[in-house]
């Protein structure tokens, strides 16, 4: 394992994420990282997180999500958001064509000069992280574009499990890139923005709470 606290040095980055969340929760200290050095960062969030099961705020999640997901990415330091409706749990039976199009305008908007996703086991396993990954990935290849992976060290993987959370996929420390020393406070304020899934007893918090100042990050593209 690399330890750094440098971030790659990119201009402009696209993350590509499947739910509304998933730029906070899970990239938010990466993302609010590249901002504070300068980079200009944009989300691609591929559904709009209706099929979700908590639903801390009484209303249509559909809606609800794409509010907490705008005013989210404006506490990360994002430049714009792109928000498309495609079926929430059902990315991966969609034809792959369906999101790499999704992936392909997004980039001809953003210019990146590289990608941000959630790693490709999906953190939880959920296909829906998986499939976005994948088209990311593929797009990386197309236009020779690296593409990096927010992932999770195994050991905290398995304190999360000892505590009851099981699911989790982490990576050992032979296969992690980069070990960054983060500030949480923008991604924290852009969790606030989420009342509908940053529910009081998530596991997001001991997940937090356990990765103290650090996130890990892989290669799935190299540059």
């Amino acid at each position: 394992m690399t330890e750094t606290t440098g971030l790659p040095p990119w201009d402009s980055v696209l993350a590509v994420v499947a739910h509304p969340d998933d730029e906070s929760f899970g990239l938010g200290a990466v993302l609010s990282a590249f901002a504070a050095v300068g980079a200009a960062v944009d989300v691609l969030c591929l559904t709009r997180g209706e099929a979700s099961t908590l639903h801390g705020v009484e209303g249509d999640l559909s809606q609800i999500r794409e509010l907490e997901l705008r005013a989210a990415a404006d506490a990360l330091g994002a430049r714009g958001v792109t928000l498309r409706d495609l079926p929430d749990g059902g990315l991966s039976a969609l034809d792959p064509a369906v999101l790499d199009d999704e992936v392909e305008h997004a980039m001809g908007r953003a210019h990146p000069d590289g990608l941000v996703v959630f790693d490709s086991t999906g953190i939880s396993g959920h296909p829906d992280h998986v499939a976005a990954t994948a088209a990311a990935v593929r797009a990386g290849e197309r236009h020779g574009l690296p593409v990096v992976a927010w992932t999770l060290a195994e050991e905290i993987c398995g304190a999360l499990a000892g505590e009851g959370y099981a699911g989790f996929l982490g990576r050992p420390a032979g296969e992690i890139d980069l070990a960054l020393t983060v500030d949480r406070t923008a991604q924290l304020a852009a969790v606030e923005c989420h009342p509908s899934q940053a529910v009081p007893g998530s596991v997001l918090w001991r997940r937090l709470e356990l990765q103290g100042d650090t996130e890990h990050l892989r290669w799935l593209r190299r540059p």
